[in-house]
């Protein structure tokens, strides 16, 4: 049952039974397995193909004729090993695995160039394996975290697709292995996840993510204009670098750099509240040209993948990034497909020095103020693309030694370009500024307006190693190929030779080793000296007071509170996810533990829902911001004038907003105030005044702001329930 008949044997089976049963032969059946049979052996490469793999290369897989072949005995009489009902048959087995099958063709056009994105974790299985169900828990446990995680996953059936296990170099079932840059590694350790996830984590460079400390985050972070890329911080309390940041600091190389902050480690303390990072929350920060802001901010208590790759795809380049290659060139300008999607590239031509930074300075704030989907901003040194600017500027006099700003369309592939130069050379004044903006404004009407054209050459790669690195790096990739495929791909076909040559050394050597471990002398029998043995008790104290420092972490069970700043103001309020609302405390510096404490212990029975964000804001700092919104609710709190005596004593400490980002619209609640449940908003006023002009610390003053929140937890209540009232807002203003 186990041997496969060639078409030949097939045809020749039917002849022989159809004469034996007396039955007429099938002349169009015959005639068809005459022909493959003769496809095949016409063909040498067929014809290996089905001498090695009982196929002729057409189709991996068993087909349905090898499983129905064994019915022409006898109708009455077969079997298979579903008779049995066993769980090994591929029909039977769980089909968990069907959406990781690999075949070859798709291995090698699509799973091998992908692997330079993610590393791949790939299983070599069999029917009729019993080690295959063994590990089959711990690999769909591990296989979902992992492609959670950003990770790849594929399964490889030998029986059907033998080829392609044999070019992995799996000789037995159960096997796994990974795959990244294209490089195959076999996992060789006991099928644990813990194991699993370490090997996966292993295969990955180990100079992806560097550690940052308050010592050397300047220095990071100054490195966008040597790398040419935004730099990113993630914040988090883990002390090793999470797998799920390296998966994506792996995916993202070509374009960003990636640093980790420990933020319960000494030595970050000066980074934290410099950018006001919440240590309970993980943070990721991107800097771009100006590294004393971030670009950008996302927090979020539980990151997920799908989270960071929408953020990073959007921030994957500087904002006047410089074109170093042409896959840059590529991407930044891409051409034109249509009349309606057209993008246009302004591009700064300059040199390197004191003298040009200026004009880089000015190009780098317009481009802030006007980039848009349609049109992107771009510089390049005429020195090292010389090629590149020699076409657009043609050596005139008037750019020599000067700044040029180009305007240009890619109109194919083959590097042809539509493009207008500005007549002079860009100083950055307001002058040219205007100019600029001028033609922009003309192009959106008048496509034509980029009369000249002409065909630029492929760039120059920059950041391409030099050959001797290069040569070196790739003799490295190779003698470790090597390594593998000795002691691990093809181990059977290298054991003879393996065997001559440790025969060989151990004749030529024998006599030296066998003298060397019968040797009295040897300091490895000799006892430790006291040095030894007090160097070896500190290094192990050392290692266990480090082991405790690392393993304190953040206490849970408690309201988190982030202060609503400039930095986070658009993560947590204006870009805030449909169906979140960001319920903010007004504090001063005075009042700020006694109303912190007041509004934990309000709010923490709503602290469960996932939509729900607690942040305070500083009525010292933000004062403006808060009255311009107030006076959306003039009837709930009316805004003074500017000639009102009390406009700078007013008193908004208690409030709470509760922000819905999303739909641009806030609650208010109003603080308590014993004795007065249905006061008008001009008593109400009188008395914030009377408190604002300043009490002691034990006068009714100081003590009614214990009461200001009093009621804020049935406040929550109905604002869950959607019956507060809605003050809707244009547009959220800045926050200065």
């Amino acid at each position: 049952m186990g041997k496969t008949l060639s078409p030949v044997e097939l045809a020749a089976t039917d002849i022989i039974l159809c004469c034996l049963n007396r039955e007429p032969l099938d002349i169009t059946s015959v005639a068809s397995l005459t022909n493959s049979s003769l496809q095949i052996l016409s063909n040498e490469e067929k014809r290996a193909n089905f001498d090695r793999y009982g196929d002729a290369g057409e189709s991996q897989g068993y087909s349905q004729h090898q499983h129905r072949q064994f019915h022409r005995f006898h109708e009455g009489f077969y079997f298979d090993e579903s008779f049995f009902h066993f769980p090994f048959n591929s029909e039977r087995r769980d089909t968990s695995d069907e959406k990781y099958l690999l075949h070859f063709s798709h291995y090698i056009n699509e799973i091998v160039p992908d692997s330079f994105k993610k590393p791949y974790l790939i299983k070599i299985t069999s029917d009729w394996c019993f080690s295959c169900i063994h590990i089959e828990p711990v690999w769909k446990e591990v296989a979902q975290e992992l492609e959670a995680l950003g990770a790849g996953i594929g399964v490889v059936h030998a029986g059907y697709e033998r080829r392609l296990a044999h070019h992995l170099g799996a000789h037995s079932t159960p096997s796994l292995l990974g795959l990244i840059n294209g490089k195959i590694t076999f996992f060789h350790s006991a099928v644990v996840r813990e194991n699993l996830r370490q090997f996966v984590e292993n295969l990955l460079p180990g100079n992806l993510v560097e550690k940052i400390t308050d010592k050397n985050y300047i220095h990071f972070l100054s490195n966008w204009k040597k790398e040419n890329k935004p730099h990113v911080l993630l914040f988090d309390h883990m002390p090793v670098v999470p797998l799920l940041y390296k998966l994506t600091a792996f995916a993202y190389q070509d374009y960003l750099s990636f640093g980790y902050v420990y933020v319960g480690l000494r030595g970050t303390e000066e980074l934290s509240s410099q950018y006001n990072i919440n240590v309970y929350t993980p943070t990721m920060m991107i800097f771009k040209e100006h590294i004393d802001k971030p670009a950008d901010v996302v927090q979020a208590r539980d990151m997920k993948k799908q989270l960071i790759d929408d953020f990073l795809s959007q921030n994957k380049f500087l904002m006047v990034a410089r074109l170093t290659n042409q896959r840059l060139f590529q991407e930044l300008c891409p051409v034109k497909k249509s009349h309606r999607q057209r993008k246009h590239c302004v591009v700064l031509l300059t040199g390197e020095g004191e003298k040009f930074v200026e004009a880089y300075d000015a190009f780098l704030t317009f481009a802030v103020a006007n980039t848009k989907d349609t049109l992107k901003f771009v510089h390049i040194y005429n020195d090292r693309q010389p090629e590149f600017a020699d076409a657009f500027l043609m050596d005139e006099e008037k750019y020599r030694g000067k700044s040029a700003v180009v305007i240009l369309e890619r109109r194919n592939n083959a590097g042809k370009v539509a493009y207008k130069a500005l007549e002079e050379a860009w100083q950055g004044s307001k002058e040219d500024n205007f100019i600029l903006l001028d033609l922009l404004d003309q192009l959106r009407t008048d496509p034509n307006l980029l009369s000249s054209e002409t065909v630029l050459a492929d760039l120059n790669d920059e950041l391409a190693p030099m050959f001797l690195i290069r040569w070196l790096y790739s003799t490295l990739d190779y003698l470790s190929d090597c390594w593998d495929s000795l002691f691990h791909s093809n181990w059977r076909e290298m054991m003879p030779l393996l065997s001559l040559l440790f025969s060989a050394l151990f004749i030529l050597f024998g006599t030296v080793i066998v003298q060397a471990f019968s040797d009295s002398s040897d300091p490895r029998d000799s006892p430790p000296s006291e040095k030894e043995e007090t160097a070896a008790k500190t290094e192990k104290n050392d290692a266990s007071f480090s082991k405790e420092s690392n393993s304190r972490i953040p206490k849970k069970g408690f309201v988190e509170v982030t202060e609503l700043t400039d930095i986070n103001y658009n993560s947590n309020l204006v870009r805030l996810r449909p169906g979140h609302m960001n319920v903010v405390l007004i504090l001063s510096n005075s009042t700020k533990t006694a109303l912190l404490q007041k509004f934990a212990l309000e709010v923490y029975t709503f602290t469960g829902s996932s939509s729900l964000h607690f942040s305070f804001l500083s009525l010292d700092k933000h004062r403006e911001w808060l009255e311009y919104l107030l006076e959306f609710a003039q009837d709930a709190a009316p805004i003074p004038n500017q000639y009102d005596k009390h406009f700078l004593e007013r008193d908004y400490t208690g409030y709470v907003l509760a922000l819905n980002g999303h739909k641009k619209y806030f609650c208010l609640f109003k603080p308590h105030r014993s004795g007065d449940e249905g006061g008008s908003p001009e008593d109400y006023n009188s008395s914030l005044h009377a408190e604002a002009r300043g009490k002691s610390s034990c006068s009714p003053g100081s003590r009614s702001i214990k009461t200001k929140l009093h009621k804020l937890s049935f406040w929550m209540e109905r604002l869950l329930e959607g019956s507060l009232q809605r003050f809707y807002i244009p547009s959220w203003p800045a926050l200065d």
